[in-house]
């Protein structure tokens, strides 16, 4: 592993972008930010750390680089939604996604705020304005956004740690038997201490799983809805 990393920047020019990259492979699958360092990135590449001062002046700049790299990428759906429910829908998901491919964000939104241009562009101004042309007014637009944002950030950090939940979609083997191993936890506790968590087990493994976001998700959109719909009647 170490004779593949340090040959792994050579024979191809170096660039801030390769430099982002390997930030975020080392953040998001290697130990996140606590051990990110510039060693590590300049190993990674197969550099000198000094070298990567002819890039950036301080890993601050490349944190700050990180969080540019991953909102400005942000995707939403090519075919715009006809209905708010749909859009309040797509934006959500669009987040969650962005974070399960990226767990590095959900730190960086913690620690960072960033003004710039792809950033704004791929993460505020594009969700705001599938929002408002599904017909969600522009101030309240930016209420759900609020919402839609910190929910995800929220319930993404619950899952990082839970793996067993983030795949339920898919049932892969190994998520299976950490929800299987789970389930056992909360059912091995005694009943007379623990009558609801034995009960409930089952349910209870499935607390950070992509369907229970959606549960609170739909009650948001249907508090919205309800919500407009009666201001429409008054």
């Amino acid at each position: 592993m170490a004779e593949r990393r340090s040959n792994r920047g050579r024979g191809t020019s170096l660039t801030p972008g390769k430099i982002i990259e390997a930030a975020l492979r080392l953040s998001d699958h290697d130990g996140g930010l606590d051990r990110l360092t510039l060693r590590r990135i300049a190993s990674e590449l197969g550099v000198g750390t000094m070298t990567l001062y002819s890039y950036f002046r301080s890993r601050d700049e490349i944190l700050d680089g990180m969080a540019d790299y991953v909102l400005g990428r942000m995707r939403l759906p090519t075919e715009p939604p006809t209905d708010p429910a749909e859009a309040m829908r797509e934006v959500g998901l669009a987040f969650l996604d962005m974070m399960h491919e990226h767990p590095t964000v959900i730190r960086l939104f913690g620690s960072r705020v960033t003004d710039s241009r792809p950033a704004l562009r791929g993460a505020m101004e594009a969700p705001l304005q599938r929002l408002v042309d599904a017909g969600i007014p522009g101030p309240l637009a930016v209420r759900c956004y609020g919402f839609l944002i910190t929910y995800t950030i929220g319930f993404a950090s619950y899952q990082v740690p839970r793996p067993w939940g983030r795949t339920a979609d898919t049932d892969s083997p190994e998520h299976a038997e950490q929800r299987r191993q789970r389930v056992h936890v909360y059912a091995a506790l005694p009943r007379d201490e623990f009558p609801r968590l034995v009960e409930l087990a089952d349910e209870l493994a499935t607390l950070p799983t992509n369907q229970q976001f959606l549960v609170g998700l739909e009650g948001f959109i249907t508090s919205v809805l309800s919500r407009t719909e009666n201001s429409v009647q008054h």
